[in-house]
């Protein structure tokens, strides 16, 4: 069953959210396998838990997983589903008691409207986890929009400072580790280590001493020989941090979108429990550890396919979603880039290329389930690995 690609009601505003959620007796929240869907549920939960409203999260992976959870719980719930792809088509609303709404992310970050939802219920969203989500969305913090997350975050006390956005304060942990961007040390502690002992850098850092680490870091993405002109910008993402205040769970936004990408893929139920306020720090960090090694060395090891408009990665064990990303922004000469295994497949597209429609119609061929947008996207199928690619390229 696939239902990515296909034509989905217009999004709800905030105030129709708000005011479903409001009379709802019972809210299941199902978040996308990403960091924006994850961070706006937990937003939401948030505030309904403010209002001492019952819900249940969960973190979903296409359409028809997001179906069969809605299918086999209680029909006098209300079922939100938060993020690309993942609003099953064949839910009929009233059957399901209390309803269904779609919360996508295709013109704004989920996080953006689930904040504004919140504040339409007369909570107080956490800005901060809000902005990590506008951030793993990919979005630029201030753009359109995003600027009341953005005003709110500062009032909380975050603040622009030089270097990378990291979740630790370790920085070759978090040079190595960091998935916001590639360079030739990434998944090695020990050299990242090695490459910041050349900067004699001083035991407490300054903001010259920032300013030194971000620019070389900037260096070593971007002057590689597989570095394509994506990566002088994707590099940005990273730089000039939004540092977190104290009560945060992470030194810095940036790594807050980070550690929230890595865990609603690899841990979700751990990632449910930080997008909710408890304390999964030390879990979190560990998880976001092994999946940004995975992601490097499963780059590291592809073996790699160029057609015409696409670059295909085959990796053995590695996170997909997050490995397409790396591979679109910092190697792939090709504007669409794949990174797939003998079951699951990601697509990242540097602009709006139907790739949701293309892996519906690729899996509908081999079998299989999808969710995403027109610039990513994410399946699992059945069969071939070549007959999916092959698939895929046809249909894209």
């Amino acid at each position: 069953m696939s239902a990515a690609g296909r034509t989905e009601p217009d999004a709800p505003a905030a105030s129709d959210i708000a005011a479903a959620v409001r009379d709802a007796p019972f809210v299941r929240l199902f978040a996308n396998a990403d960091g924006d869907a994850l961070a706006a549920a937990g937003v939401l939960a948030r505030a309904l838990d403010d209002l001492r409203r019952p819900f249940q999260v969960g973190v979903v992976e296409t359409a028809a997983e997001s179906a069969d959870r809605i299918a086999a719980g209680d029909p006098e719930t209300l079922a939100v589903t938060v993020g690309n792809g993942v609003a099953p088509t064949d839910v009929d609303a009233e059957a399901e008691g209390a309803g269904a709404l779609s919360i996508s992310a295709t013109d704004r970050p989920a996080s953006l409207t689930a904040f504004e939802s919140a504040r339409e219920l007369g909570a107080t969203p956490d800005p901060v986890l809000a902005l990590a989500g506008v951030l793993a969305a990919g979005e630029t913090p201030g753009a359109g929009d995003t600027s009341t997350v953005l005003e709110a975050a500062r009032e909380a006390g975050v603040e622009r400072r030089p270097g990378v956005g990291t979740p630790t304060a370790d920085l070759a942990d978090g040079l190595a580790h960091t998935t916001l961007a590639r360079a030739p040390f990434s998944g090695d502690p020990g050299a990242a280590q090695a490459t910041l002992a050349e900067l004699g850098l001083p035991a407490e850092l300054d903001a010259d001493a920032h300013r030194r680490v971000a620019s070389l870091f900037a260096l070593e993405a971007t002057e590689t020989d597989a570095a394509t002109e994506r990566a002088v910008d994707a590099i940005e993402h990273a730089l000039r941090p939004h540092a977190a205040p104290a009560d945060a769970p992470f030194a810095t936004v940036e790594g807050y979108a980070d550690v929230l990408s890595a865990v609603a893929t690899d841990a979700p139920g751990t990632g449910v429990a930080l997008a909710l306020g408890h304390d999964a720090r030390a879990d979190a960090i560990e998880t976001w550890r092994a999946h940004a090694a995975a992601a490097h060395r499963g780059l590291d090891e592809a073996t790699t396919g160029r057609y015409d408009g696409l670059f295909v990665a085959r990796v053995d064990d590695a996170p997909v979603r997050t490995t397409a990303r790396l591979l679109r922004d910092f190697q792939s000469p090709e504007p669409v880039a794949m990174a797939v295994s003998d079951d699951e497949a990601a697509v990242a597209a540097a602009a709006a290329s139907g790739v949701d429609a293309a892996l519906a119609a690729a899996v509908e061929e081999v079998g299989g389930a999808s969710a995403g947008g027109p610039e990513r996207g994410f399946a699992r199928f059945d069969g071939d690995t070549k007959a999916f690619i092959a698939a895929f390229r046809e249909a894209l």
